[in-house]
Protein backbone atom coordinates (compact mmCIF):
# COMPACT_ATOMS: atom_id res chain seq x y z
CA UNK A 1 0.00 0.00 0.00
CA UNK A 2 2.76 2.50 0.98
CA UNK A 3 4.74 1.64 -2.15
CA UNK A 4 1.33 2.27 -4.22
CA UNK A 5 1.23 5.97 -2.45
CA UNK A 6 4.71 6.41 -3.11
CA UNK A 7 4.09 5.79 -7.40
CA UNK A 8 1.01 7.75 -6.69
CA UNK A 9 2.94 10.94 -5.88
CA UNK A 10 5.89 10.91 -7.43
CA UNK A 11 7.73 10.35 -10.61
CA UNK A 12 9.23 6.57 -10.95
CA UNK A 13 12.17 7.88 -12.62
CA UNK A 14 12.95 9.87 -8.89
CA UNK A 15 12.12 7.09 -7.04
CA UNK A 16 15.08 4.90 -9.40
CA UNK A 17 17.37 7.71 -8.90
CA UNK A 18 16.27 7.76 -4.82
CA UNK A 19 17.04 3.87 -5.13
CA UNK A 20 20.34 4.31 -6.69
CA UNK A 21 21.83 7.20 -4.40
CA UNK A 22 21.08 5.12 -1.40
CA UNK A 23 23.37 2.40 -2.80
CA UNK A 24 25.89 5.22 -2.72
CA UNK A 25 28.37 5.45 0.35
CA UNK A 26 27.95 8.26 2.79
CA UNK A 27 31.49 10.34 3.42
CA UNK A 28 32.08 10.99 7.26
CA UNK A 29 32.78 14.44 8.05
CA UNK A 30 33.95 14.69 12.04
CA UNK A 31 33.55 17.35 14.07
CA UNK A 32 37.34 18.18 14.17
CA UNK A 33 37.50 18.17 10.84
CA UNK A 34 33.82 20.99 10.39
CA UNK A 35 35.76 23.36 13.37
CA UNK A 36 39.21 23.25 11.37
CA UNK A 37 37.46 24.04 7.84
CA UNK A 38 34.79 26.62 9.18
CA UNK A 39 37.52 28.57 10.87
CA UNK A 40 38.09 29.96 7.23
CA UNK A 41 35.04 30.99 6.22
CA UNK A 42 35.96 32.52 2.10
CA UNK A 43 34.46 32.55 -0.30
CA UNK A 44 36.08 29.69 -1.76
CA UNK A 45 35.55 27.42 1.05
CA UNK A 46 32.26 27.84 1.34
CA UNK A 47 32.01 27.15 -2.43
CA UNK A 48 33.91 23.50 -1.67
CA UNK A 49 31.08 23.21 1.20
CA UNK A 50 28.23 23.82 -0.89
CA UNK A 51 29.99 21.15 -3.41
CA UNK A 52 30.42 18.94 -0.92
CA UNK A 53 27.24 19.36 0.65
CA UNK A 54 25.08 19.34 -3.05
CA UNK A 55 26.64 15.39 -3.36
CA UNK A 56 26.50 14.27 0.06
CA UNK A 57 22.64 15.27 0.92
CA UNK A 58 21.13 13.74 -1.25
CA UNK A 59 22.75 10.43 -0.43
CA UNK A 60 21.76 10.57 3.04
CA UNK A 61 18.44 12.00 2.51
CA UNK A 62 17.61 8.74 0.14
CA UNK A 63 18.85 6.14 2.83
CA UNK A 64 16.04 7.97 4.86
CA UNK A 65 13.44 7.40 2.51
CA UNK A 66 14.06 4.20 1.13
CA UNK A 67 14.17 3.28 5.32
CA UNK A 68 10.53 4.86 5.82
CA UNK A 69 9.52 2.06 3.08
CA UNK A 70 10.43 -0.45 4.68
CA UNK A 71 9.67 -0.62 8.15
CA UNK A 72 7.58 -2.90 10.81
CA UNK A 73 4.41 -4.21 11.70
CA UNK A 74 2.98 -1.60 8.90
CA UNK A 75 4.60 1.53 10.67
CA UNK A 76 5.26 2.75 6.76
CA UNK A 77 1.63 2.66 6.08
CA UNK A 78 0.74 4.98 8.99
CA UNK A 79 -0.46 8.22 8.02
CA UNK A 80 2.14 10.58 9.68
CA UNK A 81 5.36 8.31 8.48
CA UNK A 82 3.90 9.07 4.99
CA UNK A 83 4.22 11.96 5.39
CA UNK A 84 7.68 12.52 6.62
CA UNK A 85 8.59 10.09 3.54
CA UNK A 86 7.55 12.88 1.79
CA UNK A 87 9.50 15.27 2.85
CA UNK A 88 12.61 13.61 2.03
CA UNK A 89 11.30 12.64 -0.95
CA UNK A 90 10.54 16.94 -1.87
CA UNK A 91 14.31 17.59 -0.08
CA UNK A 92 15.91 14.59 -2.29
CA UNK A 93 14.22 16.34 -5.48
CA UNK A 94 14.99 20.02 -4.89
CA UNK A 95 18.34 18.89 -4.43
CA UNK A 96 19.30 16.71 -7.09
CA UNK A 97 17.34 19.19 -9.66
CA UNK A 98 19.46 22.04 -8.07
CA UNK A 99 22.16 22.85 -11.03
CA UNK A 100 25.95 22.36 -10.55
CA UNK A 101 27.41 24.80 -8.25
CA UNK A 102 30.43 26.62 -9.74
CA UNK A 103 30.55 30.26 -8.38
CA UNK A 104 29.34 32.41 -5.49
CA UNK A 105 26.09 32.99 -6.86
CA UNK A 106 25.16 29.64 -7.21
CA UNK A 107 26.78 29.07 -3.38
CA UNK A 108 24.30 31.68 -2.03
CA UNK A 109 21.39 30.16 -3.76
CA UNK A 110 21.88 26.41 -2.83
CA UNK A 111 22.18 27.93 1.06
CA UNK A 112 18.74 29.75 0.60
CA UNK A 113 17.67 26.40 -0.82
CA UNK A 114 19.31 24.16 2.24
CA UNK A 115 17.89 26.37 4.58
CA UNK A 116 14.35 25.51 3.56
CA UNK A 117 15.79 21.87 3.24
CA UNK A 118 16.16 22.18 7.15
CA UNK A 119 12.87 24.02 8.10
CA UNK A 120 10.59 21.96 6.21
CA UNK A 121 11.91 18.72 8.33
CA UNK A 122 11.65 20.97 11.85
CA UNK A 123 8.45 18.87 12.67
CA UNK A 124 10.01 15.29 12.03
CA UNK A 125 10.21 13.72 15.44
CA UNK A 126 6.46 14.94 16.48
CA UNK A 127 5.59 13.31 13.30
CA UNK A 128 7.29 10.36 13.53
CA UNK A 129 6.23 9.86 17.58
CA UNK A 130 2.25 10.48 15.87
CA UNK A 131 3.25 7.83 13.46
CA UNK A 132 4.09 5.70 15.95
CA UNK A 133 0.82 6.39 18.29
CA UNK A 134 -1.34 5.62 15.03
CA UNK A 135 0.42 2.23 15.01
CA UNK A 136 -0.16 1.15 18.63
CA UNK A 137 -3.86 2.03 17.91
CA UNK A 138 -3.83 -0.75 15.38
CA UNK A 139 -1.86 -3.35 17.83
CA UNK A 140 -3.02 -6.20 19.97
CA UNK A 141 -3.80 -4.12 23.13
CA UNK A 142 -1.73 -6.71 25.28
CA UNK A 143 1.26 -6.39 23.06
CA UNK A 144 4.05 -5.07 25.26
CA UNK A 145 5.59 -1.86 22.80
CA UNK A 146 8.74 -1.88 24.94
CA UNK A 147 9.53 -5.01 23.16
CA UNK A 148 9.22 -3.83 19.33
CA UNK A 149 13.02 -3.80 19.05
CA UNK A 150 12.86 -2.90 15.40
CA UNK A 151 11.10 0.08 15.53
CA UNK A 152 13.54 1.38 18.66
CA UNK A 153 16.48 0.80 16.39
CA UNK A 154 15.04 2.13 13.20
CA UNK A 155 14.25 5.44 15.15
CA UNK A 156 17.65 5.52 16.59
CA UNK A 157 19.14 4.97 13.76
CA UNK A 158 16.94 7.24 12.17
CA UNK A 159 17.51 10.18 14.53
CA UNK A 160 20.90 10.23 14.76
CA UNK A 161 20.84 10.41 10.94
CA UNK A 162 18.93 13.39 10.94
CA UNK A 163 20.95 14.96 13.45
CA UNK A 164 23.81 14.26 11.25
CA UNK A 165 21.68 15.63 7.93
CA UNK A 166 20.91 18.71 10.10
CA UNK A 167 24.38 19.23 11.25
CA UNK A 168 25.59 19.66 7.67
CA UNK A 169 23.06 22.11 6.71
CA UNK A 170 23.06 23.88 9.83
CA UNK A 171 27.12 24.25 9.89
CA UNK A 172 27.25 25.44 6.44
CA UNK A 173 24.26 28.04 7.13
CA UNK A 174 25.83 29.23 9.89
CA UNK A 175 29.26 30.05 8.00
CA UNK A 176 27.35 32.76 6.59
CA UNK A 177 27.27 34.56 9.49
CA UNK A 178 29.45 37.92 9.66
CA UNK A 179 29.34 38.56 13.16
CA UNK A 180 29.55 34.65 14.95
CA UNK A 181 29.63 34.66 18.39
CA UNK A 182 32.93 34.45 20.16
CA UNK A 183 34.75 31.18 20.28
CA UNK A 184 32.17 29.58 17.67
CA UNK A 185 32.92 28.35 14.71
CA UNK A 186 29.48 27.85 12.83
CA UNK A 187 27.31 25.43 15.40
CA UNK A 188 30.02 24.66 16.77
CA UNK A 189 31.69 26.61 20.08
CA UNK A 190 35.18 26.27 20.32
CA UNK A 191 35.33 26.69 24.43
CA UNK A 192 32.20 24.90 25.48
CA UNK A 193 31.66 24.34 29.41
CA UNK A 194 29.96 20.96 30.17
CA UNK A 195 28.98 22.25 33.46
CA UNK A 196 27.09 25.50 32.00
CA UNK A 197 25.56 23.46 29.71
CA UNK A 198 24.39 20.94 32.39
CA UNK A 199 23.16 24.03 34.52
CA UNK A 200 20.51 25.30 31.95
CA UNK A 201 19.62 21.93 30.81
CA UNK A 202 18.30 21.42 33.95
CA UNK A 203 16.88 24.17 34.62
CA UNK A 204 14.82 23.53 31.90
CA UNK A 205 13.66 19.98 33.08
CA UNK A 206 13.07 21.55 36.05
CA UNK A 207 10.60 23.68 34.74
CA UNK A 208 8.79 21.02 32.64
CA UNK A 209 8.86 18.91 36.24
CA UNK A 210 7.20 21.61 38.33
CA UNK A 211 4.68 22.72 35.62
CA UNK A 212 3.44 18.84 35.38
CA UNK A 213 3.73 17.62 39.38
CA UNK A 214 3.81 21.34 41.10
CA UNK A 215 6.68 20.43 42.61
CA UNK A 216 10.21 18.69 41.63
CA UNK A 217 13.04 17.64 42.97
CA UNK A 218 16.48 19.64 43.46
CA UNK A 219 19.56 19.24 41.29
CA UNK A 220 23.06 19.02 42.63
CA UNK A 221 25.49 19.45 39.52
CA UNK A 222 29.35 18.88 40.58
CA UNK A 223 32.40 18.98 38.38
CA UNK A 224 35.06 20.91 36.78
CA UNK A 225 33.60 24.33 36.13
CA UNK A 226 37.24 25.54 34.22
CA UNK A 227 36.76 22.35 31.90
CA UNK A 228 35.78 23.37 28.23
CA UNK A 229 36.13 21.43 24.88
CA UNK A 230 34.85 21.84 21.31
CA UNK A 231 31.15 20.57 20.95
CA UNK A 232 27.99 21.66 19.13
CA UNK A 233 25.96 22.95 22.68
CA UNK A 234 22.64 22.64 21.40
CA UNK A 235 23.36 19.10 20.81
CA UNK A 236 24.59 18.51 24.07
CA UNK A 237 21.76 20.65 25.55
CA UNK A 238 19.43 18.12 24.27
CA UNK A 239 20.70 15.22 25.46
CA UNK A 240 21.26 16.05 29.16
CA UNK A 241 17.55 17.94 28.93
CA UNK A 242 16.43 14.38 28.49
CA UNK A 243 18.56 12.85 30.41
CA UNK A 244 17.93 14.88 33.81
CA UNK A 245 13.91 14.82 32.55
CA UNK A 246 13.71 11.33 32.62
CA UNK A 247 15.66 11.35 35.76
CA UNK A 248 13.18 13.93 37.47
CA UNK A 249 10.49 12.01 36.46
CA UNK A 250 11.29 9.09 38.02
CA UNK A 251 12.00 10.69 41.53
CA UNK A 252 8.87 12.63 41.12
CA UNK A 253 6.36 9.80 40.85
CA UNK A 254 8.04 8.19 42.94
CA UNK A 255 7.51 10.51 46.06
CA UNK A 256 4.55 11.67 44.95
CA UNK A 257 1.94 9.95 47.23
CA UNK A 258 5.33 9.50 50.51
CA UNK A 259 5.56 12.10 53.15
CA UNK A 260 9.11 11.72 52.71
CA UNK A 261 10.89 14.67 51.11
CA UNK A 262 12.75 13.65 47.14
CA UNK A 263 15.81 13.59 47.44
CA UNK A 264 18.27 15.37 45.29
CA UNK A 265 19.61 14.31 41.73
CA UNK A 266 22.90 14.21 41.15
CA UNK A 267 24.68 15.52 38.31
CA UNK A 268 28.46 14.50 37.56
CA UNK A 269 30.56 15.52 34.87
CA UNK A 270 33.69 14.21 34.18
CA UNK A 271 36.23 15.07 31.66
CA UNK A 272 38.79 11.98 31.09
CA UNK A 273 41.71 11.73 28.34
CA UNK A 274 39.44 11.19 25.03
CA UNK A 275 35.64 11.54 26.25
CA UNK A 276 33.75 13.85 28.64
CA UNK A 277 31.03 11.60 30.73
CA UNK A 278 27.80 13.30 32.28
CA UNK A 279 25.96 11.13 34.84
CA UNK A 280 22.62 11.45 36.79
CA UNK A 281 22.48 9.73 40.09
CA UNK A 282 20.28 8.97 42.77
CA UNK A 283 20.59 8.80 46.23
CA UNK A 284 19.16 5.25 46.18
CA UNK A 285 19.01 4.80 50.24
CA UNK A 286 16.66 7.83 50.65
CA UNK A 287 14.15 5.51 48.10
CA UNK A 288 14.82 2.51 50.45
CA UNK A 289 13.71 4.18 53.57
Amino acid sequence: MAAKKLYESFSKSLIDEVHRWSAMKQTGVSLRYMMEFGSRPTERNLLISAQFLHKELPIRIARRAIELESLPYGLSEKPAVLKVRDWYLDSFRDLRTFPEIRETNDELDFTQMIKMIKVRHNNVVPMMALGVQQLKKGLNPKMDYDYLDEIHQFLDRFYMSRIGIRMLIGQHVALHDPNPPPDCVGYIHTKMSPMEVARNASEDARSICLREYGSTPDINIYGDTNFTFPYVPTHLHLMVFELVKNSLRAVQERFMDSDKVAPPIRIIVADGIEDVTIKACILLFYIAM
